[in-house]
């Protein structure tokens, strides 16, 4: 069974908590049970990018509202992982030494997951489970099912793993258009507390949810 894993933090490439720690390790032990799980993440500027080998595998181009731009994926080309580790990189967005902390957070992960997205619709076979973690990757079960450009998606099973449910990814409705085309109908699944919030679109609308701490999952009110 293929799984990709999406998210903001992997170990060793970048990682600013327990976040990082979970992508690291738990693709390594699907393996080992037989499965073909991997990573995908921003291609950051860290050490750990500039200290290894890639192989460029994709590139694509897409837009983000009114923005179009071209984004490429590479591969951590020796398997020393235990899984394969992708990254995404899109110039003026996600090739920031940091992981988070810039003005431009959301636009910075709207363009990380459109482009997980647009990648994922060109595979000749798809995944047989797409699953996200955290707000920074929680839009992405609802563009597999919404969008119109993606409905080649929209039977691939996601899961949503929640971290730290503190963050919550919430924007303005002005942010809405970020998203690729979509069904206005499904604009309740959107919709929280009059804002877009990724954290709660992820647990509308995965196929499944799980939480890696229960106390920090009573921060979300959905």
């Amino acid at each position: 069974m293929v799984i990709v894993h999406v998210s903001a933090e992997c170990y060793p490439m970048a990682k600013a908590g327990g976040l990082g720690d979970v992508v690291g390790a738990l693709p390594k032990y699907q393996n080992k049970l037989g499965d073909n799980a991997m990573v995908v993440m921003p291609m950051y500027r860290t050490p750990f990018l500039s200290e290894n080998n890639w192989d460029v595998q994709y590139k694509g181009n897409t837009n983000l509202g009114n923005w179009f731009f071209d984004y490429t994926i590479i591969k951590e080309s020796t398997g020393k992982l235990g899984y394969d580790l992708y990254l995404v990189d899109i110039n003026g967005l996600l090739d920031r030494p940091k992981i988070y902390g810039y003005t431009d957070d959301i636009d910075r992960f709207m363009g990380f997951q459109v482009a997980v997205v647009n990648w994922l619709s060109h595979w000749e076979e798809l995944p047989a489970v797409v699953h996200c973690h955290d707000h920074q990757a929680g839009l992405i079960p609802f563009m597999m099912k919404h969008c119109y450009d993606y409905q080649k998606l929209k039977n691939v099973k996601s899961v949503l793993s929640i971290h730290n449910a503190q963050y919550q990814g919430a924007m303005g409705w002005d942010k809405s258009i970020l998203i690729p085309r979509w069904d206005i109908s499904k604009k309740g699944l959107l919709e929280w507390n009059n804002c877009i919030n990724s954290l709660a679109v992820g647990v509308k609308c995965a196929d499944k949810v799980t939480t890696v701490s229960c106390l920090k999952m009573n921060k979300v009110n959905v």
